[in-house]
């Protein structure tokens, strides 16, 4: 399996980085080496000196798909969960200085949190989802995905043109505003709507 990630879909979290706002999706992969196992606390690198949480709703692909079309894409998936993409804010911001690739930056083993999985038929409306990550109790992530600037369904349509989408692959579509810096023995806790998908401790 394969984690695609979608950078810069939320306005707020392109301002707050000072960054463009791209004419299309910025697409990244992590391997699967990057999963966090599960009930395992996040330890924080060696090489990093500022980790960065970034919560975001993920979609799990169930099946095979390659140029999906946009009316089509909602047949590629029926769970959705929360996650994170950690991030060494430090080594990222050198990388993109030099104009480098990021993968030491977003792709280190344990960098992608996947929490709990629910059935998109449980939650509704899922362009009008709401998300949200608390460190240390404290609200420090309040998401939409009213405000993503691609929807779901047009990431789907996007990524298959370069990348054959299988089952099991996990799409994260994008972090909101509030990204920060964790430190030894935070607590992290996602949900979607009311439900808890994972709490995190980290190390």
């Amino acid at each position: 399996m394969k984690i695609i990630c979608i950078g810069r879909n939320y306005a707020k979290h392109i301002e707050e980085l000072a960054n463009e706002k791209p004419e299309n999706p910025v697409v990244f992969l992590k391997p699967d080496s990057a999963i966090l196992v599960k009930k395992q606390p996040f330890f924080i690198p060696p090489f990093s000196n500022d980790i960065h949480y970034e919560v975001e709703v993920l979609v799990k692909i169930n099946k095979v798909g390659k140029y999906i079309e946009e009316k089509f894409a909602h047949k590629y998936y029926d769970e959705i969960g929360l996650g994170i993409d950690f991030t060494a804010r430090d080594i990222q911001d050198k990388c993109k200085e030099k104009g480098l690739p990021w993968e030491k930056a977003k792709a280190f083993d344990g960098s992608a949190v996947i929490g709990k999985f629910i059935q998109k038929e449980n939650l509704g409306d899922l362009t009008n989802l709401q998300f949200s990550l608390h460190k240390n109790k404290e609200l420090v992530q309040d998401g939409n995905t009213n405000a993503m600037l691609w929807k779901v369904d047009e990431l789907i349509a996007y990524v298959s043109q370069f990348f054959t989408l299988k089952k099991g692959d996990i799409l994260f579509t994008g972090t909101p505003a509030g990204v920060g810096r964790v430190v030894e023995n935070d607590i992290l806790v996602g949900r979607i709507e009311d439900q808890e998908l994972f709490s995190i401790k980290v190390k």
